[in-house]
Parts: structure tokens; C-alpha cells; sequence
């Protein structure tokens, strides 16, 4: 009952126009004002943007974590799919073992349970030596989808496809790293996505509660590798699925909307830049990053322009319908050539998904072009020679402006996947400092550079448009 009273609150929250915020914008400038409804729907932090880095190579990434992880003090909280097993991977949990203040750490680390449990050699198996610590916890969430005749004979890989921990962000001590980046090698060496490291005491609180929240409903790995629930829940896969639904997603909602009233209740004067974080866990019933990322697609004004990238195009169907009927900002979307995807060579059905993609940006161009929207919105594919493509996000430039004031930043893929069924997160921040909008223009053109013009006219195997009629939202 929490939930539906509280998205009530939220879908209504939406529709306010800034001249009746409940609460009190800081923005100043003509291209911020209009997205101080921000305000009414998620925790507002002021950052001072000297806090905020973007790196831009897999390298800094890792090199980043490993140093954090060996430097800090007080905490260490960590949310990913998966810890990979390689050499890399074992390097950053040593970075974190041989930490001097080690013994004053409390170390969380949240992962999905299908993911981090595939094979023997595995993240629980990577993450041994942490176990043996009484000051360290691992969680692994456990949809309550896969249940029943679908969990006995879904096999691995395949039974990510009901749900997933998808939730990509980093924190040690007062820092936090928001990306869409796994833990493991290839996001450490050739595969491209998005990396801010923004400190900020309160944000990282923030989301440190917010992981402890999903904990609270996870399954947590004992020294021996023994999982069990967490205490006063069920497993979500033998408890009525109603049940757990509702009353996980009323933990984590009230949990946004209390630390909304706390943060935006007073203005902070002398910041310039500010960070809403946005969650969406669909198959919870929470859905706040898909509503709001659907007004900024909405409200976009006519000489306006927004580059999104998905390192998965496969837009919602609201998603298609704002950008063509309701968005007037020119639009451009990167997404991942079948060379840049992941899952290009992979066995099975799983090497048809490039494929896929392909028949969802086909389909996507020739809508465009029968609504006449062809020039309006474009479509360009990522590539780089040795590498794969993994970043998403958006960067919205005001009308006539020459750099972006607003970026959307972590783990969601604007796909029907990502609103349904995994737990995501991402970060809106908007600034009105110009160096560090100058260095998101920087970012995004980066990116964007390596795009070609989408040519979708290559051939499809015939199976792939079966596979893609029938498992559309689950990719």
C-alpha cells in the first residue's frame, strides 16, 4: 500500500510546473530553470563541481577502484552484476585486503545471485578471502520472477533473463563511482563506458543505505560459501511472489521518499552544481528513473538537442512515443555496431543478439521515417578497432547551447529490460558551472565521434526475428 500511494504521489509530482515546486529550486540559469522539477521527485545533493572527475578509459576505471580500495578508511560499499575471476579482479580484491586501516572497514558487496553463482570459479569463489572477515558482507539478490518449473530447468545465462542486480556504483569512505561498468577484465582493459567520481559525504550515504535496503531482502553468503536469507524474509523464490514484491519495493520507496523530504526540505546557497539520484526497480513497482527520464525526453523544447547513448537499443515502447510525438529537441543515439556488442561470437541463441538489436534499430529508423522524424533524430553506431561498446546515459543541451547542463549517468539502458526487471540506477546531475559543462561536451563528443551513421540494411539470420518476437523485454 506504501508503494502505490507513494507512485501516486510521484506521477502527480511530475505533472507540477516549476512555478508551483513544493520545494525550492536552486537553479538560476534560463536552460536549468525548466528542470527544477527535479526537485519533487528525488534527493537533491549540492556538489561543489571541483568534486566531480570523468575519466574516460576502462584503465582509469580500475586503476581508480584499486586505489580507493586501498586507501579508505571507514567504508567500502560495492554494487555490480558480477566480480569477474581473472587476474585483474583478483588484484582489486587484494588492493582492498592489504589496506592498512583494513580492520576499521565495514565492506558491503551487493551482486546478483544467477550472475555471481555462474560456474565454480565465481564472484562468491573471487571474494573467499573477503568472507573470512567478520567486518565483511556479501548479498546477492535473487529475483522473486525465477521461481517454480522456470528455476529448475532455466540453465545459467539464461536465468539472468527474469531479473537481475544491475545497479553499477562504487563507494569508498565519502567518494562514489557511478558507472555502468562491471567488475571484471574486459570493463577494465577494451570495453568503453562511463565513469564519474563525485565526493560528496551525503550521496554516498545515500546509496550506501540504499544497497543496505536491497540487502535487507537479499541472500547473504556465509564463510563457507553458504547462502541463507536475511533475517525476517523468505526466500523470494518460495514466498508468495505478491508478497515479497510489495514488500520490498515499500522498503526501498519510502526509503527514496524520506530521503527526498530530508534533502530537499531547505536550499543550500553557494553550489552550482546538483545530483538527483534516480531509481527504477520494475519488477518491485518502482519506477522513478523511467518517469522522469521520460519527462526530460518530453519536455526537450524545439532548439534543444539530446544525445543518448544505450550500449543495448532497444527503446521502450513510451520511450519511442515521447521522443517521436512529444520530444522537439534534435536527437542523437549511439548505440553498440554488432562488432562493438558483448555478445558478438557468443554459442547458442546468445550469438544472435547483435542481430537483434539490429531488427529493433531497423524497425526504430523506418517508424522515423514514416512519421517523418528521419531528420529530427538520428542513429549512430559505435565503433573501435578491439573493443566493445557499454555506455549509456544522455547529455541535454539547452535550446541554442553549445554544451550540456544535464547528464544521466550509471547502469539503465533506456531498454524495455532495464524498466521491467532489473534494478538499475542512475544519477541526474545538472550544472551551471562551465568547465565542468565544457568537460561533459567533451565526454559525450568523445563517444560520439566513434559513431558511424547506422546502416541497418545488413543482413538478419531468419532466426533472430523469432527470438526477438518472442524475448523482446528481455533483452
Amino acid at each position: 500500500m506504501i508503494r502505490k500511494f507513494l507512485n501516486t504521489v510521484i506521477e502527480s509530482t511530475l505533472q507540477v510546473q516549476p512555478q508551483s515546486l513544493v520545494y525550492p529550486s536552486p537553479f538560476t540559469k534560463a536552460d536549468t530553470k525548466p528542470l527544477a522539477w527535479l526537485m519533487n521527485v528525488a534527493p537533491c545533493f549540492p556538489v561543489n563541481s571541483n568534486d566531480i572527475q570523468i575519466l574516460s578509459e576502462p584503465q582509469e576505471f580500475y586503476e581508480t577502484l584499486c586505489r580507493h580500495g586501498n586507501e579508505a578508511k571507514e567504508r567500502i560499499t560495492l554494487a555490480s552484476l558480477y566480480l569477474g575471476n581473472g587476474e585483474l579482479e583478483r588484484k582489486l580484491v587484494e588492493s582492498i585486503l592489504s589496506n592498512s586501516n583494513f580492520r576499521d572497514l565495514n565492506i558491503n558487496v551487493l551482486l546478483d545471485y544467477s550472475r555471481g553463482s555462474r560456474s565454480k570459479n565465481n564472484s562468491r569463489r573471487m571474494l573467499q578471502p573477503l568472507l573470512q572477515h567478520s567486518n565483511f558482507k556479501l548479498s546477492l539478490y535473487h529475483t522473486p520472477e525465477l521461481r517454480g518449473f522456470y528455476k529448475r530447468i532455466a540453465p545459467n545465462r539464461w536465468n539472468e533473463l527474469f531479473g537481475i542486480q544491475h545497479m553499477k556504483l562504487y563507494i569508498f569512505d565519502d567518494t562514489l563511482i557511478m558507472s555502468g561498468a562491471n567488475l571484471s577484465q574486459d570493463y577494465f582493459t577494451n570495453r568503453q563506458d562511463r565513469y564519474f567520481v563525485i565526493k560528496n559525504k551525503y550521496l554516498c550515504d545515500f546509496y550506501c543505505g540504499l544497497v543496505e535496503k536491497v540487502q535487507g531482502f537479499s541472500l547473504v553468503v556465509d564463510k563457507g560459501d553458504g547462502v541463507r536469507m536475511s533475517e525476517g524474509w523468505q526466500l523470494p523464490f518460495e514466498c508468495p511472489k505478491e508478497e515479497f514484491v510489495q514488500r520490498a519495493g515499500d522498503s526501498v520507496e519510502s526509503y527514496i521518499y524520506d530521503s527526498k523530504d530530508e534533502q530537499n526540505s531547505h536550499k543550500q546557497d553557494g553550489y552550482d552544481t546538483w545530483v538527483f539520484p534516480l531509481v527504477q526497480m520494475g519488477q518491485l513497482g518502482i519506477e522513478q528513473d523511467a518517469n522522469a527520464t521520460d519527462r526530460i525526453f518530453a519536455e526537450a523544447p524545439a532548439d534543444s538537442k539530446m544525445n543518448i547513448a544505450t550500449a543495448y537499443f532497444n527503446l521502450t515502447h513510451d520511450y519511442m512515443k515521447t521522443l517521436i510525438g512529444e520530444s522537439r529537441a534534435q536527437c542523437n543515439l549511439l548505440m553498440a555496431h554488432p562488432k562493438a556488442n558483448g555478445f558478438l561470437g557468443a554459442k547458442g541463441m546468445a550469438g544472435g543478439i547483435p542481430d537483434g538489436y539490429t531488427v529493433f534499430a531497423r524497425r526504430f529508423q523506418r517508424k522515423l521515417e514514416a512519421m517523418g522524424q528521419g531528420d529530427r533524430i538520428s542513429l549512430k553506431e559505435y565503433v573501435r578497432d578491439g573493443w566493445t561498446y557499454h555506455a549509456k546515459g544522455l547529455w541535454y543541451y539547452g535550446p541554442s547551447a553549445d554544451l550540456p547542463c544535464l547528464t544521466l549517468v550509471g547502469s539503465p539502458n533506456f531498454g524495455g529490460r532495464s524498466v521491467l526487471k532489473d534494478l538499475e540506477t542512475q544519477v541526474a546531475l545538472v550544472t551551471e558551472n562551465p568547465d565542468l559543462r565544457t568537460k561533459l561536451h567533451g565526454e559525450c563528443k568523445r563517444l560520439y565521434d566513434l559513431g558511424l551513421p547506422g546502416d541497418f540494411k545488413r543482413d538478419t539470420p531468419k532466426w533472430v526475428y523469432a527470438m526477438v518476437f518472442l524475448f523482446r523485454d528481455f533483452f
